[in-house]
């Protein structure tokens, strides 16, 4: 992680100017510097020369030119990946949900996206040693679909304070696009302060959809879906921390063979997702999850269970 710009100063930056960062969540030097500097004269008011320079300075602190691949290696060394409950679905993902990457879980209703969520919120508190991010997690609620009592009841089963594991999870319901994109842009704040190692979105595209309908309003609504994507996933880098997106499924009634349901939101969910987890239905209580794209995992399948524990392995 980069330095914290309240332990040092940014040369030529006045006390004030480091005052409104700070208020907004911007604390770090990689923070600022992934930030580009129209968003932070929208977040903090300041002038336009003034988020510019700002950038610029904190962008010459850590060199984000051009660097050996050897370097690069080393840094990824720092990521964590977080255990899922199925040992199967940790072994397709590369050994879990990882840091520094958007993961997508795409699927129709009942497909246990949002079990995995809950899973995951309990998992990613345990400490780093045996699986967990030892961070506290965000959840962007856009869909109603938080139970607190699901939480409890895979913590309790799984042998871990059910009280504790509550108090970490901090929860925002998001009623609209519009209120959905201004939680995000606020989460490095949230992040900053209460040291959060996963941001669950659930869903990602659910009010994009009901509000934005219609070919001449398509344009927009991407444009703002990728505005948010992009936050996040310089959130995701910035702090080291794991983004996990629930995503709907539409139906493509003119496929003759083979799946007919396809992800919603486009080229601009595909491109901007690190890697695209497709869930749907097995036999019994069973949940089948296949890698659809990533930059390194192979299309793999694996399946799991779902019970009291949440997600679980289960027999092949």
């Amino acid at each position: 992680m980069a330095e914290d710009v309240e332990m040092v100063d940014l040369d030529g930056v006045s006390s004030m100017t480091l005052a409104k960062l700070r208020k907004v969540g911007l604390t770090t030097y990689e923070a600022i510097a992934v930030t580009p500097s129209r968003e932070i004269e929208d977040l903090t008011g300041m002038g336009a020369d003034t988020a510019q320079k700002v950038t610029q300075l904190a962008r010459d602190k850590i060199d984000h030119g051009f660097i050996p691949a050897t370097e690069v290696l080393e840094q990824r060394k720092l990521m964590l990946r977080c255990n899922t409950g199925s040992p199967d679905l940790n072994r397709v993902l590369g050994g879990g949900i990882e840091t520094c990457a958007i993961t997508e879980l795409i699927g129709e209703f009942g497909s246990g996206k949002t079990q995995l969520c809950f899973t995951l919120s309990v998992l990613a508190q345990q400490p780093v040693e045996q699986g967990g991010f030892a961070g506290k997690v965000c959840v962007i609620d856009t869909e109603g679909t938080f139970i607190p009592e699901r939480i409890k009841q895979i913590a309790e089963a799984r042998g871990i304070d059910a009280t504790t594991i509550l108090q970490n999870v901090l929860v925002a319901r998001a009623y609209n696009s519009e209120h959905q994109t201004i939680l995000i842009k606020n989460l490095p704040q949230v992040v900053q302060k209460n040291n959060v190692k996963l941001v669950i979105v659930d869903s990602m595209i659910g009010h994009f959809r009901g509000e934005f309908i219609g070919r001449g309003t398509l344009s927009d609504r991407q444009q703002k879906i990728g505005a948010c994507l992009a936050a996040l996933l310089r959130v995701a880098e910035a702090f080291n921390l794991a983004v996990v997106l629930t995503n709907q499924v539409q139906a493509k009634p003119d496929t003759a063979y083979g799946d007919p349901n396809k992800p919603t939101g486009g080229h601009v969910m595909a491109h901007a997702c690190t890697h695209r987890i497709y869930l749907r239905k097995g036999k019994e209580n069973t949940r089948i999850a296949q890698v659809i794209d990533s930059p390194y995992l192979p299309e793999e399948k694996a399946r799991f269970a779902v019970d009291a524990a949440g997600v679980i392995g289960c027999e092949q």
